[in-house]
């Protein structure tokens, strides 16, 4: 067996449970890998405008097996793409917990849009059919019907931020470090967009490892919840280069929350339903089977 590949996600408690030697602790042979999205700028066409990127996190378990695009023997979506993905059988969701992220609709400082209500007809940035698209919907639509939620594919959590400061549209939505960047910058949240993250490993992968992985997690994320000062800088290995020099890690809150707590059957089941009463997936929604889909 090969080393237990990690792929951190813009967060603390990976680097936290390998300063302290967490993962050794419960005898995990690990090494870090990141993702090739997080240099990614915004891609645009010929005349400036931000175009459409049809392919996201679920897409990059699609295609890879489980793997987050990136040989990934444990990674993080947000929970609807990982939900579906593992109903696929393309791999494994992690039942025992998961993660909360803040997140945000956010419009730069000069924008004159303050509500929810002033989003119809406005294009957002998201990511497709990952954490930004889905929780964008889920926020606005106690405010705008369907018909009002204008959305544009702009790529990466990266790439969108690009998008913010190119002031290339009107809104973006964001999340997790990416949403502190732009707080940092001047951005404003227009509507809270803060929401669940679950974890995804490979079929092939040993649930033990995973066990591993997740006990020192834990001990992580108390950690951080104790002393979050003394691991900041540690943001500074998960933010492009591009904008290292624009923000102070000092000032950045604890970000991403792992919670051990139950995904439960109800909440997948229930997940499916949202999902697919949204059309938000081409095809047949596929058979619910919490059993063979999660490793609870």
């Amino acid at each position: 067996m090969g080393k237990f590949v990690i792929l951190p996600h813009g967060r603390l408690q990976e680097w936290i449970a390998h300063e302290k030697g967490y993962f050794r602790d419960e005898g995990l042979d690990y090494e870090f890998t990141s993702s090739p999205s997080m240099e990614k700028p915004k891609s645009v066409d010929a005349s400036g405008k931000v175009t459409d990127l049809l392919s996201g996190a679920f897409e990059s378990y699609k295609t890879s097996g489980g793997n987050k695009g990136v040989k990934s023997d444990i990674s993080c979506a947000c929970h609807w793409a990982v939900n579906q993905a593992s109903a696929q059988q393309t791999g494994k969701m992690w039942g025992k917990s998961y993660v909360v992220t803040p997140g945000g609709i956010m419009v730069p400082p000069e924008s004159p849009i303050t509500r929810p209500e002033q989003l119809a007809g406005q294009e957002i940035a998201v990511g497709y059919h990952s954490g930004s698209h889905f929780t964008t919907i889920q926020s606005l639509e106690p405010f705008l019907s369907k018909e009002q939620i204008k959305l544009r594919f702009g790529g990466s959590i990266w790439a969108r931020v690009d998008i913010g400061v190119g002031r290339d549209l009107p809104a973006v939505s964001v999340w997790g470090l990416s949403f502190q960047v732009l707080e940092q910058l001047g951005f404003r949240k227009v509507v809270d967009a803060s929401f669940m993250i679950a974890f995804m490993f490979p079929p092939a992968v040993d649930p033990a490892d995973v066990q591993k992985y997740m006990n020192g997690m834990k001990r992580a994320q108390m950690e951080l919840d104790f002393a979050p000062e003394k691991y900041r800088h540690y943001y500074l290995n998960e933010i492009p280069e591009r904008y290292k020099s624009k923000v102070d890690a000092r000032l950045f809150s604890p970000g991403e929350r792992i919670v051990f707590l139950p995904y439960t059957e109800e909440m997948y089941a229930k997940t499916q339903a949202w999902i697919h009463e949204r059309g938000l997936f081409e095809g047949q929604a596929p058979a619910v089977d919490y059993a063979a889909s999660v490793a609870a």
